[in-house]
This record gives structure tokens, C-alpha cells and sequence, in this order.
């Protein structure tokens, strides 16, 4: 079996997150108005925020940090592909503890557990400190963060991902307030529409699809359609309209 008998990998995603073309550019221009030097992004994924950021502010250098290869290397093609390769660099390594700090702007758009012990709970607080001693004073992070719109009932929670509780996200005021006790202000406060995390979840299970319908009988092909039916059923019967993913744009404080 080759790796063209396999489904595709989100390949109908830009971002890997609910966040649109309008929305990142606005993100970008603000980070790029602080004219930073030094970008890293937490979790990269392939980057295509990172990138962006540098093709905002020319001369400024990046690195990305996930654990995906397959990811990572993708970022690289992209950055290659756009002239970037000698500006960025995709490296495969934990964000624990990271000696890569500090710089101007953090990137963290949903992967603070990265920087979270990963034998203990979530915890957004322990991230939050670890982004504040990652960037350097008149600097910039964005953090992309998962909130609860509302508390979500006990069958929903049985209908999200395996041992959803509670307790895995705050609610927005909760979140905002925690990043000013860890020592930042909030510049700017935003969060996902209904549409964008249509167009991410359904992009992240498109190319699938499209592969099942064409491969009912792949050897691959129960297993891959148990996943993702598993996947489409959490989010469609148990975190849609309950979970929404915050981006604020953080500033810290001197």
C-alpha cells in the first residue's frame, strides 16, 4: 500500500482552525504595527499564519515549532513556494519549557496544551505565563483559545470528544481576566463566527470524504469512516454553539 492509496490530510484547510481569510489579515495588520523582528509560533501546524506575518513585515525572521512532520513539512514547501525558506525555519520539537524566547510575537492559535504538562489537565493559566516570558516587552502574542459560550450540559459533553469535561475551557470573561493577571492587557478581543467554524469543519473532513465516496471498499476504509463519522457526530451533536475558539491580541505589560 503506497501513501496514494491513503485519504488525504486537510488539504482543503488554510488555517488548521475556524478562522477566515478577513479575520486573519486584520490579526496580521495588528501584529505587523509593532514591527517585530523576532516571530514564534507555538503549535505551527504548516504555518500559513506565521508566514503571512512575515511576508507583512519584511526582513523579520521565524520559526515554528510542532511535532507533526508531516505538517512541518508542508510549512516548508509553503515557505519555499514564497520565498521564504531563508526566513523561517519549521522545526520539530516541543514547545515545553522552549529556550526559543524571548521574541516580539508569539503565535499560539490553539495549541497552548503544547506549552501545558501533558500528563496534567489543561491548564490556561501555566500557558499564559509561559507566553509572557516568551515575548519580549512591546511585543505581541495571539493566542487562539478554545472558551465555553455557555456551560455545556452533561449529554453534551458525553457527545463531544472522549472525557470532555467541564473543566477543559473557561468562559470568555474567565479567559480574558486570567491573561490579565498573568501580566498582559487585552488589545484586542474577538472571537469565531458560526461560518467560520462551518468552513473549518468541514474542510477538515473534506478531502476524507471525497475519498470515502470514491473508496467504499479500501481496506482503509472502515476504519477511516468510523473516524471521521465520530468526529463530524462530536461536533455537530455536542460542541457546536457550546465551544468557540477567542483570538485576542495581547500585549504585555512593562
Amino acid at each position: 500500500m503506497t501513501d496514494f492509496d491513503l485519504p488525504p490530510r486537510l488539504g482543503s484547510l488554510t488555517f488548521h482552525g475556524p478562522l477566515s481569510e478577513a479575520r486573519a489579515d486584520r490579526m496580521i495588520r495588528r501584529v505587523a504595527e509593532s514591527e517585530p523582528a523576532t516571530v514564534l509560533d507555538i503549535g505551527c501546524g504548516w504555518g500559513e499564519l506565521l508566514l503571512r506575518v512575515l511576508e507583512a513585515v519584511p526582513g523579520a525572521t521565524g520559526v515554528g515549532l510542532d511535532i507533526n512532520a508531516e505538517d512541518l513539512a508542508r510549512g516548508r514547501d509553503l515557505a519555499k513556494g514564497r520565498g521564504l525558506d531563508e526566513r523561517v525555519a519549521f522545526v520539530a520539537e516541543s514547545a515545553l519549557g522552549t529556550t526559543r524566547g524571548p521574541v516580539d510575537a508569539v503565535l499560539c492559535l490553539g495549541s497552548s496544551q503544547a506549552l501545558c504538562e501533558p500528563d496534567q489537565p489543561h491548564d490556561p493559566a501555566a500557558a499564559l505565563r509561559e507566553l509572557r516570558r516568551l515575548v519580549r516587552p512591546g511585543g505581541r502574542v495571539v493566542l487562539g483559545e478554545g472558551f465555553w459560550e455557555r456551560t455545556p450540559t452533561d449529554e453534551e459533553l458525553a457527545r463531544m470528544w472522549p472525557g470532555a469535561h467541564v473543566g477543559d475551557h473557561l468562559g470568555l470573561g474567565a479567559l480574558v481576566d486570567l491573561a490579565i493577571e498573568e501580566g498582559f492587557r487585552p488589545a484586542w478581543i474577538e472571537t469565531a463566527s458560526r461560518e467560520e467554524w462551518e468552513e473549518f469543519e468541514s474542510g477538515y473532513r473534506h478531502d476524507t470524504e471525497l475519498w470515502l465516496a470514491a473508496h467504499p471498499d479500501h481496506p482503509l476504509a472502515t476504519e477511516t469512516r468510523e473516524r471521521v463519522d465520530r468526529q463530524r457526530s462530536s461536533w455537530l451533536n455536542g460542541y457546536r454553539g457550546v465551544l468557540n475558539m477567542a483570538y485576542l491580541t495581547l500585549v504585555p505589560v512593562a
